[in-house]
């Protein structure tokens, strides 16, 4: 057998030598699938030593680099890619065969999702409890978008919540929802504001408090120039950097804002919150689904994904 090792085309690189210990593609196959040396350890039950020890020991073998070494956690160089897509397979086949096959809670690495705290907290995670059941394992970040794509790019989340579509071609992104905003009190500021021609409205608002998700009301501004045709020219009285606190605040009393009507369904409903305006064309926001390019190899992403997709049509 020739001591070479296939490129591009097919040949074999010299000085390379064929792999032909399991034990090191179940260790790369480990941290390929969990991002880190420190997490495929616990999946293995080994030191972390061991599994850097493996890893060093591939990459001898294969004469190439597998993983980028970051600050938190590794990322797959494209070799690595390549080698994950060729070997996952037979290795689970192999296991399954052996008897060996993983327990539901250490078949795949965990998915790492983020987004912006209040979807993920009000509509993400309920609907993601089934797959939880069904032995999926989440690790969920909150953020704002921007930060969060960077991280995504780093191989630091498996997928992104975005509030907007990213540029550039290093992301997929796909619609998601669209979230619509609402005007929204206590009933006890209703009588102020309900049933007044539009042109009213802002001005019959000035003496209420406004209660905004940050100082420069990025909400609360973008409904006064879509509805209103008006800028938005006055402070908070009240902001919170969390729209379910801005909820809580004007569910007991403190003013109006502007929140997703997502958020304000059950309040809407119970009649803790009433509606100030309805206009008939409402400000909307498309939320995106962003991934890395290619198969995720961790299969339980894709369950992730489908499932946010399939709910996002009806959100």
């Amino acid at each position: 057998m020739s001591d070479t090792e296939p490129d591009d085309s097919g040949t074999r690189r010299p000085g390379a030598t064929p792999v032909t210990d399991l034990n090191l593609l179940r260790t790369f196959l480990a941290v390929h699938r969990s991002g880190s040396f420190t997490a495929a350890a616990g999946l293995l039950g080994l030191s972390q030593p061991t599994v850097t020890e493996r890893i060093r020991s591939l990459e001898r073998q294969t004469g190439r680099e597998l993983f980028e070494r970051l600050p938190r956690g590794v990322a797959p160089t494209s070799v690595a890619d390549d080698l994950a897509a060729r070997v996952a397979a037979p290795l689970d086949a192999l296991a399954a065969a052996l008897g060996h096959e993983a327990a539901p809670h250490e078949r795949a690495a965990p998915v790492h999702l983020a987004g912006p705290a209040e979807l993920l907290c009000v509509r993400v995670l309920p609907l993601l409890a089934p797959l939880v059941e069904d032995g999926v394992r989440l690790r969920v970040a909150p953020g704002l978008t921007e930060p969060l794509l960077d991280g995504l790019r780093a191989g630091r989340h498996d997928l992104v919540i975005a509030t907007f579509r990213p540029r550039g071609r290093s992301l997929v992104a796909v619609p998601l929802m669209d979230e619509e905003f609402v005007l929204v009190a206590a009933p006890a500021w209703a009588g102020r504001v309900r049933g007044r021609p539009a042109a009213e409205v802002p001005a019959a608002l000035r003496a209420v408090p406004l209660v905004a998700y940050a100082e420069d009301l990025p909400i609360a501004r973008r409904y006064w120039r879509h509805v209103f045709g008006t800028r938005l020219s006055r402070p908070a009285d009240v902001t919170v950097p969390d729209l379910r606190g801005v909820l809580a605040a004007v569910a007991a009393g403190a003013g109006f804002s502007v929140l997703p009507r997502y958020l304000c369904a059950s309040g809407l409903a119970s009649g803790a919150l009433v509606l100030l305006h309805e206009p008939e064309d409402p400000p909307l926001n498309t939320g995106y689904l962003v991934r890395r390019p290619g198969r995720a190899d961790n299969p339980d992403v894709t369950r992730v994904r489908d499932a946010l997709v399939a709910a996002g049509r009806s959100w």
